[in-house]
C-alpha cells in the first residue's frame, strides 16, 4: 500500500502460527469503526496515532503500546499531520490464554484494562518480533513474543470473567448477529429483522450498539470483512471474495477491505501466498 508516504505490510509468519503482523505508516488512511476476534498490541515508533475506543479518544506517541481486547469496537486514524508508524502484534486469544495461564494466576479471560500504555521496553520487543520474523528466525520471533506478551499480562493483564447477557435487550442484539452472519450476502431491512425478532427498529439498534459497540450495518460490514480475509487466505480471488461476502463488486470489497485491515485484499493475500512458498521452498 502506497501513497501520501504512506506504506503498510500485513502477512504471517508460517511458523508463527496465531499470529498477524502489519508494519506500516500511515497519514491519511482512517481505519473505521471495527473490531478483532483477536488482540492487538500496537507499538508506535514516529508520529501520534489517534486511537477512538467507547466514549473516549486517546493518543499514542513514540515508546507507547496500544493494546485492543478481542471484540471491542475502535477507531485509529492520523493524530497529528505527520500520521504514525508502527510495529503491530495480532495474537489469537488462544495464544494469549495460552501465556496467561503458563506465566501468570489470572483466572477467567484475560484482558487489559488500559487500551495505551507507556512501555519503550515492550515497544522495543514488539519491534524485535518483527524483524526475527522478517529475517526467518523462528526461535528468536517466537521466544520474544511469547516474552513481550508475559510482560504486557503481568504488567497490564486482568480478567474478564464472562457474564450471562439477562436484559432482553442483550439477547435480540446476540440472535440479530447470527441472523447477519447467516443471511450476510442478503440482509434484511432494520425494519425486517426488528420485525423478525419482536423488537422496535430503535431499540433492536440500541440494544445492538450497547452490545457490540458499532450499530448492524457496520457490524456487518467488519464481518464480511473478516470472512473475506479466510477466504483470500484460502486463496479464492478477490472477486469471488466479494460476491461470496456479499459486496456488490470487488471495488466495494476493495474500499472495505483496504479501510479496516490496512492493505487492499490482493497485497493481502498476496503475503500469504509469498510465505506459504517461501515455507515449502525451504
Amino acid at each position: 500500500m502506497a501513497g501520501q508516504g504512506e506504506w503498510a505490510r500485513h502477512w504471517q509468519y508460517e511458523r508463527l502460527p496465531g499470529l498477524d503482523l502489519l508494519r506500516a505508516r500511515y497519514v491519511r488512511h482512517t481505519f473505521p469503526r471495527h473490531s478483532h476476534d483477536g488482540f492487538v498490541f500496537g507499538a508506535v515508533t514516529h508520529g501520534v496515532e489517534a486511537v477512538g475506543i467507547p466514549g473516549d479518544t486517546l493518543h499514542a506517541g513514540p515508546g507507547s503500546v496500544v493494546m485492543i481486547n478481542p471484540e471491542v469496537a475502535h477507531t485509529a486514524k492520523a493524530g497529528g499531520p505527520d500520521g504514525w508508524a508502527y510495529f503491530t502484534l495480532y495474537p489469537s486469544a488462544e495464544l494469549v490464554a495460552e501465556v496467561a495461564a503458563e506465566t501468570t494466576t489470572v483466572r477467567g479471560s484475560a484482558a487489559f484494562a488500559e487500551p495505551i500504555v507507556t512501555d519503550p521496553y515492550a515497544a522495543r520487543l514488539i519491534r524485535e518480533v518483527h524483524r526475527a520474523a522478517e529475517q526467518g528466525n523462528a526461535l528468536a520471533a517466537d521466544s520474544l513474543l511469547r516474552v513481550v506478551l508475559a510482560r504486557m499480562l503481568r504488567d497490564h493483564g486482568t480478567a474478564i470473567e464472562a457474564r450471562p447477557r439477562r436484559s432482553a435487550g442483550a439477547a435480540a442484539a446476540a440472535r440479530a448477529r447470527e441472523l447477519l452472519e447467516d443471511r450476510m450476502t442478503d440482509p434484511p431491512s432494520l425494519d425486517a429483522l426488528a420485525a423478525e425478532l419482536g423488537a422496535s427498529p430503535f431499540a433492536l439498534l440500541r440494544a445492538f450498539r450497547d452490545a457490540y459497540g458499532m450499530p448492524p450495518h457496520a457490524w456487518l460490514t467488519d464481518a464480511r470483512v473478516r470472512r473475506a480475509r479466510g477466504l483470500l487466505e484460502a486463496g479464492t480471488p478477490p472477486a469471488d471474495v466479494a460476491a461470496t461476502v456479499g459486496f456488490t463488486d470487488q471495488p466495494h470489497l476493495n474500499r472495505h477491505f483496504t479501510r479496516i485491515v490496512g492493505v487492499p485484499p490482493g497485497a493481502y493475500q498476496k503475503e500469504r501466498t509469498r510465505e506459504r512458498k517461501n515455507v515449502q521452498d525451504r
